[in-house]
């Protein structure tokens, strides 16, 4: 399809140039279409890497609440998630969501957009960290939404640490994630003990 053509030529350009050296005319040329086809599908060029983060973020949206419902402890899924952000700097998408973060920092609607993507993220964040909560208790002072926020946050921050160049050995930002799965574990696998504890003393 044509609009799939033109996303495909907008998400190399991307990766090639970043959002301020985008140009509708060099996409129409990557993707093989006439001018006139960005502008009947997408309208502008902000519209366009829009509808390119849009169909992108919901991919991995989708991808991730499947993981977090599936029936897996969660310090597998946060090692999971961890195999996910590799992926996602393959590929491109990480790249895209910080061209476009920054673009809002000085246009509003791109802005708006982005804070939506965020939200559907945080939302997720929020739920698993409820679903957590419920199972092992609660981890004062902090609430569940607080901890989905520094969750995010910290993949963000790495995120963005990593496609500055700066070097894991300087700055470990995948091995500091990766780790916090160990943290995970033990929490769960303590519930678990003392689950396992309660039940044996209640034994005749």
């Amino acid at each position: 399809m044509t609009a799939e053509r033109i996303l495909d030529a907008t998400k190399r350009a991307l990766l090639e140039g970043g959002y301020a050296a985008l140009s509708t005319r060099g996409i129409a040329e990557q993707a093989g279409v006439p001018l006139s086809q960005i502008h009947y599908h997408f309208g502008s060029k902000r519209q366009l890497v829009l509808a390119l983060l849009e169909a992108e973020n919901q991919r991995r949206l989708e991808r991730q609440t499947a993981m977090y419902l599936a029936d897996e402890p969660l310090w597998k899924q946060w090692e999971q998630a961890c195999d996910f952000l590799e992926d996602d700097l393959a590929s491109g998408y990480v790249r895209v969501l910080q061209e476009m973060t920054a673009a809002g920092w000085s246009d509003e609607d791109v802005a708006l957009a982005v804070r939506g993507y965020m939200r559907g993220w945080f939302r997720l964040l929020t739920d698993v960290a409820e679903r957590f909560a419920t199972a092992h208790g609660e981890l004062p002072p902090f609430e569940p939404r607080e901890i989905a926020t520094l969750v995010g946050v910290a993949f963000l921050g790495a995120e963005t640490m990593i496609l500055l160049g700066i070097d894991e050995q300087e700055m470990p930002n995948r091995s500091a994630l990766r780790k916090v799965a160990a943290l995970i574990r033990s929490v769960e696998e303590s519930g678990e003990e003392g689950t396992t504890n309660a039940s044996s003393a209640a034994r005749p």
